[in-house]
């Protein structure tokens, strides 16, 4: 059975893809310091806690496993806290991926999939976004994780890492089955901070901007389903086991859905009231972010089946039914 080292896999994505991965044969190693993920949901294979900038660790965890491939999920991630705090951002993202893809090198695995984001593209309304698209990031957020693409395309020149890059647009939603969902604290995520406000978890959610240049004034985003993203993350591994070339790769449905229209989407999966309070804009937040790629599909085979808004809600609202998530 081949290792994959799967950074960040106790976190929400990490761990759908190491779900993914074990059901596709798989051995994943979940590498996580636990600073944003839990280890309650590890579950799929073993857990090695240590920090990206850590050398040594990651040394040691590379030699005793032998992975064929990296699949990188490790990161801060909020746009807001990234604004406020640019250092920890570039330290965090940027030195960590630097050290791990020095480490994957050294010791022979050269196959990298990497978990990147259409935050780099920017703020680039009515433009149809793909992988060709201009990345001009807006936040540092987006800054550090396009700075991580160009050390990969630099270590695929000097060292022969070959990388499948996935650029993410929102993720939501979570295994059908209940084993893992989406889990942060704080949560800043839309549906599950929504979630939260219908089952009286918060007193409400906050529209951040109400004054978007958009038909009801709320930002618009595209949604793919958790499970659907990490489907692709296998089918990128298997890219490149199959030798083929490094790639970028969009992952989202080319459809857009405004705040209030997730808003009245969770109202009727839940047939409950949605409080909300309206709020000014968040620092570095665009207007609009929307895929305009077919990719993933035509080179990937790539088949988004649960991207719809009323599956998305359903399998966040039982996950957040459940109860897993308040521990």
């Amino acid at each position: 059975m081949q290792t994959v080292l799967v950074t960040g896999g106790a976190g929400y994505i990490g761990s759908h893809a190491c779900k993914a991965l074990k059901a596709a044969g798989y051995r994943p190693v979940t590498y996580d310091n636990l600073s944003t993920g839990w280890e309650d949901a590890v579950k799929f294979g073993p857990f090695e806690r240590g920090d990206l900038t850590d050398r040594a660790r990651l040394d040691a965890v590379f030699a005793q496993y032998s992975p064929v491939a990296v699949m990188h999920f490790a990161a801060l991630s909020q746009v807001g806290e990234s604004m406020a705090q640019p250092g920890r951002y570039w330290h965090n993202n940027v030195t960590g991926s630097l050290t791990l893809a020095e480490a994957a090198v050294a010791a022979g695995c050269l196959n990298f999939v990497f978990s990147s984001t259409c935050a780099t593209y920017g703020e680039q309304d009515n433009v149809v976004l793909d992988e060709n698209s201009a990345q001009f990031p807006i936040n540092p957020y987006g800054s550090s994780k396009r700075a991580i693409e160009e050390i990969l395309r630099d270590f695929e020149v000097a060292h022969g890492l070959k990388s499948v890059i996935f650029r993410y647009f929102n993720v939501a939603g979570g295994d059908p089955e209940g084993e893992v969902g989406e889990h942060h604290r704080p949560e800043t995520h839309l549906i599950p901070v929504m979630l939260e406000a219908i089952d009286g978890k918060r007193p409400a959610l906050t529209i951040h901007g109400t004054d978007y240049d958009t038909p009801d004034g709320t930002c618009i985003r595209d949604y793919v389903h958790v499970c659907d993203l990490v489907d692709a993350h296998v089918l990128g591994l298997e890219w490149l086991q199959a030798g083929k070339a490094s790639r970028a790769f969009n992952l989202g449905t080319g459809s857009g859905f405004s705040v209030r229209e997730v808003i009245e989407a969770s109202r009727a999966v839940t047939n409950r009231e949605v409080p909300y309070e309206e709020g000014p804009r968040r620092p570095g937040d665009c207007t609009k972010l929307v895929s305009g790629s077919t990719r993933a599909v035509q080179e990937l085979g790539w088949r988004p089946t649960r991207s719809t808004l009323p599956e998305m809600i359903g399998d966040a609202w039982r996950w957040h039914q459940t109860g897993h998530y308040e521990k």
